[in-house]
């Protein structure tokens, strides 16, 4: 929710009123430095509680929706990885899907995506350290108000400390290491030489932003009641820790040949010094695996489930890499319903503020206006535009866990040679409709999309699948049929339209039965964004686990944790993700083999978190982006008007997809040019 609020002569108690209300009921786009300059000094701001609050709520309110990494994104987001595109032609300077513009290398120094050059939503750099400057004169003002007590003042600083940490953390992700103010507040009307100063190193820029947040958790509140949901809290801090803790044990940022390739000649400029490690150090898998195990131990959160019902399928038969599938959740698969218990998360179904596997979310319009519709079919009223890619399809297992190369010519069936003898190409299709779970799956659907895992369903809308749209009574259940010249295909509304999946495949992740967009009736489920779930908590604490050679010990405040790569626990924390999922865990073979679990962990990542803005950061501190990027991006033939020639593997011939570029400058976004202008002493990201 965005509110525009101009006041001009009004009294300071009407003003205050007017702040704390909309400051604390969302994360709204107010500029609140502006109000208390327009009307009375900025050190009012301070002069009691009230006014305090509202001048800390509104420094939160300056952060972008976290949901908003596709439409205007401030962050490159899916479309600038192999899991997302667009079927505009993507690119320059009538884009507005940055991440389109990172992958084809338009973003430089001076260009930050369309809509207004440098002003472009991926230019957040200055913003942030505004964020911080506002959190920096909080706590240096926190003695000032008389009317504020201890217990209120503890509050506002772990409030504060938590904001002042998040910005460090959105700087350190999307443009590497961060200039560290510490407390400082910095002036306004200071000559140039007082504004220069040197970066910190990635390694100073890691350990400052994971200390703030240790800091703030010890005064932010446990959980938080339901009219607070997105306020964060400890667990909050804590999980942004072990995502932090993760990316720096990985292979980008922690010596070894990856982070020589990427970061072996970049240097400080003052001194000479690496900006990147150049030593790996086993020790800080321990800490990302100790971080992610005390979050785990917090006793608050758990994956979302639904019990099962009459409409759950039944689990797959003859499953024997895993003795314990069957088990009862969380002990195996049985007992829920495994497309639900996934689905209802993104769907708005699941009620965000009591989800237990929502560490932090927040509640936004953006997915549900430009998401959904980005994804519906034309004849919904969509745009039929937001793909995912052949890729992703290829990711998701078969309903009993095995990969489509294993199940092929038994239940995956692609070409007529998968088939028994005799078969004909008629027959890679399904003759019955079948339904599960409140999903049905019609008739006549290419075998390729039949016998998948539950995720796939959740996850994917493709050829001949149905869109319920059931809020609509005259514009409903609908059958998508992207064929070149039909209605939801190229072609299909014009000649030239962008509108159509030019993959062949849209994200339904976040569609809702009922989500309608035309007839009469039509509306849209209100949804929530997660920016970080517990799910990504226990793969997390799976990975660091796998990548021990030796025991450690870690000291998190009082707390001590003693890791090693400990394949029971590597299971506990790995296995439940899959069977909320419906499918098997780790067999024998795969968890003995750390090689083999790291690519089961990367496929896992891959699916489970399907455009949610971790496939970006992922690969790149996997050290696999260059490889994962340099495979062209495939789908079926939008140029296919029948199914002969629709259900062909091709890389669609536009030059979204023959102009992406793939360069190591791109692990992070450039720091704009006009702050290198103002800092003669700050080094740009590599490449750049």
């Amino acid at each position: 929710m965005r509110t525009s609020i101009i006041i001009k002569r009004i009294t300071k108690a009407v003003l205050v009123v007017q702040l704390v209300v909309m400051a604390t009921s969302c994360k709204d786009y107010l500029n609140i430095d502006n109000y208390f300059d327009d009307e009375f000094n900025i050190d009012s701001a301070f002069v009691n509680a009230r006014y305090m609050e509202a001048y800390m709520w509104g420094a939160a309110a300056m952060f972008p929706d976290e949901s908003n990494t596709v439409r205007y994104g401030y962050t490159p987001g899916p479309m600038a990885t192999d899991e997302g595109f667009n079927g505009l032609t993507g690119g320059g300077s009538n884009n507005v899907y940055y991440g389109m513009d990172f992958v084809t290398g338009n973003i430089n120094p001076d260009f930050f995506g369309s809509g207004g050059g440098p002003a472009g939503n991926l230019n957040q750099w200055g913003r942030y350290y505004k964020i911080i400057r506002k959190c920096n004169l909080i706590l240096q003002n926190l003695d000032v108000p008389r009317d504020l007590t201890t217990t209120d003042r503890l509050r506002i600083e772990g409030y504060t400390r938590f904001i002042r940490a998040y910005a460090y953390y959105n700087i350190l992700v999307d443009y590497g290491p961060a200039i560290l103010l510490g407390d400082e507040v910095v002036g306004t009307n200071e000559s140039l030489e007082y504004y220069d100063r040197p970066r910190a190193t990635y390694d100073e820029s890691m350990d400052y932003t994971c200390e703030e947040f240790e800091k703030a958790a010890q005064l932010l509140p446990r959980e938080t009641g339901l009219l607070e949901f997105g306020r964060p809290t400890r667990g909050t801090a804590l999980a942004l820790i072990a995502r932090l803790r993760l990316i720096h044990a990985s292979p980008l940022f922690n010596g070894g040949p990856v982070a020589s390739s990427y970061f072996g000649n970049w240097t400080r400029s003052a001194d000479g010094v690496h900006y990147v490690s150049q030593q790996y150090d086993e020790s800080r898998w321990a800490v990302a695996a100790a971080t992610a195990k005390r979050v785990m131990d917090l006793g608050i959160y758990r994956l979302h489930t639904v019990p099962a019902n009459d409409e759950t399928p039944a689990l797959p038969a003859g499953v024997t890499s895993d003795p314990n599938f069957y088990g009862t959740y969380p002990n195996g698969a049985y007992g829920i319903d495994a497309f639900r218990s996934y689905s209802d998360i993104f769907t708005g179904e699941a009620v965000a503020s009591i989800n237990p596997e929502l560490i932090w979310g927040r509640n936004t319009g953006y997915l549900a206006e430009f998401i959904v519709q980005g994804t519906m079919p034309k004849g919904l009223g969509g745009w039929n535009r937001f793909c995912v890619t052949q890729k992703v399809v290829d990711a998701y297992l078969m309903g009993d866990g095995r990969t489509k190369e294993e199940a092929r010519g038994d239940t995956y069936f692609e070409t007529v040679s998968d088939l028994p003898a005799g078969g004909t190409f008629n027959d890679l299709f399904t003759e019955q409709p079948t339904s599960f779970s409140g999903y049905s799956l019609n008739a006549g659907v290419f075998k390729m999309y039949a016998n998948r895992e539950m995720r796939f369903y959740a996850s994917v809308g493709f050829n001949e699948a149905l869109w319920q749209a059931l809020s609509s009574t005259t514009v409903n259940t609908y059958t998508a049929k992207y064929y070149y010249q039909n209605a939801d295909g190229r072609g299909g509304v014009s000649a030239t339209s962008p509108d159509y999946p030019i993959t062949g495949y849209v994200l339904k992740k976040l569609n809702h039965p009922y989500d309608a967009i035309s007839g009469t009736g039509a509306r849209r489920i209100p949804k929530a964004y997660a920016i970080i779930r517990y799910a990504e908590i226990l793969l997390s604490y799976a990975e660091a686990l796998n990548n021990l050679t030796g025991s450690h010990t870690v000291q998190l405040g009082e707390q001590t944790y003693t890791v090693s790569r400990d394949v029971e626990a590597i299971k506990n924390a790995f296995n439940p993700v899959r069977y909320r999922a419906g499918l098997p865990g780790l067999s024998v073979s795969q968890i003995n083999n750390a090689g083999e679990v790291q690519k089961q962990i990367e496929r896992e990542r891959m699916v489970e978190f399907l455009w949610e803005n971790r496939r970006f950061y992922d690969v790149r501190r996997w050290g696999l982006y260059e490889e994962t990027e340099r495979e062209p991006i495939r789908g079926m033939n939008p140029d296919g008007a029948t199914r002969e020639t629709y259900y062909q593997r091709v890389i669609p011939g536009t030059s979204s997809f023959l102009t992406r570029v793939v360069n190591k400058k791109f692990v992070w976004v450039p720091i704009p040019r006009a702050e290198m202008r103002r800092l003669p002493s700050l080094d740009q990201n590599p490449g750049y």
